[in-house]
């Protein structure tokens, strides 16, 4: 009978998702890459991975690849803007594209493909503006720091677990804010002790989700927190708390 250690490894290397150079979900930018190119025109930098897949905090089950599209500083066009034009681009060409908050959700070949456009601050540095659907208004990020502090953690096998009893039990958590979460949870915790972790950072979601306060590293005044509404948070917090009580074949398939 395997450990729990041993259960936990079983279920991550069930849920894991080629990020290699050779991974067959990389062939969808090849695919969305003219259209962003026809769209964007000498105003692109640079279109490559982001979010988890580039972080390496991908599971199966949510997005297959994000794709970011850095656009110079000096595109005239309002950010609004910016996100409709694409938006409709994608559409004129067939792809169905879906709103989402900061994203465009498309299906590329049976992936799921969130393409985000931001425009830099500066002309050379890695802050972007982005525009923010859910609230009308825009909101910084840095695509890099994002992807050097969750990578850097140590602590992606914790982040993909949590990911993985998200998607399971179909909770409302971002990811960005879940992957900051475990983190923050897991400050001082012993790296690798994977069994030891995964209770650490289900106790501080039932008891701490509601009230620990997260901000983006790249961004102090937007505050990771605030991303999700006290229901959802009381939903999250509450299946932590009876997945503490559940047995772990239960709580992670």
């Amino acid at each position: 009978m395997a450990t729990i250690d041993e259960h936990l490894r079983l279920v991550l290397a069930r849920h894991r998702i080629d990020t290699s150079a050779l991974s067959p979900v990389r062939g969808v930018q090849s695919v969305v890459e003219p259209t962003i190119r026809q769209w964007g025109g000498p105003y692109i930098v640079d279109i490559g991975p982001s979010g988890s897949f580039a972080k390496g905090t991908a599971v199966g089950g949510g997005t297959d690849i994000d794709i970011f599209v850095s656009l110079s500083s000096s595109v005239p066009d309002p950010l609004k803007t910016i996100y409709e034009t694409l938006f409709t681009a994608f559409s004129n060409l067939g792809f169905q594209p879906r709103r989402q908050n900061v994203s465009i959700g498309l299906s590329v070949g049976g992936w799921k493909v969130d393409v985000t456009p931001g425009r830099r601050q500066d002309q050379y540095g890695n802050y972007h503006s982005l525009w923010r659907n859910k609230t009308g208004s825009w909101l910084q990020t840095n695509i890099k720091e994002h992807c050097r502090v969750v990578s850097g953690s140590g602590r992606l096998d914790e982040i993909r677990l949590i990911k993985i009893w998200r998607n399971r039990y179909g909770l409302s958590w971002p990811s960005f804010y879940l992957e900051m979460f475990v983190i923050d949870a897991l400050r001082g915790a012993r790296i690798g002790n994977l069994e030891a972790n995964i209770i650490t950072v289900l106790r501080a979601t039932a008891d701490t989700l509601a009230t620990r306060r997260l901000i983006d590293p790249a961004n102090t005044n937007n505050t990771l927190s605030e991303t999700l509404d006290a229901n959802d948070k009381f939903h999250v917090s509450q299946t932590a708390r009876a997945g503490l009580n559940s047995p772990w074949n239960v709580v992670f398939q």
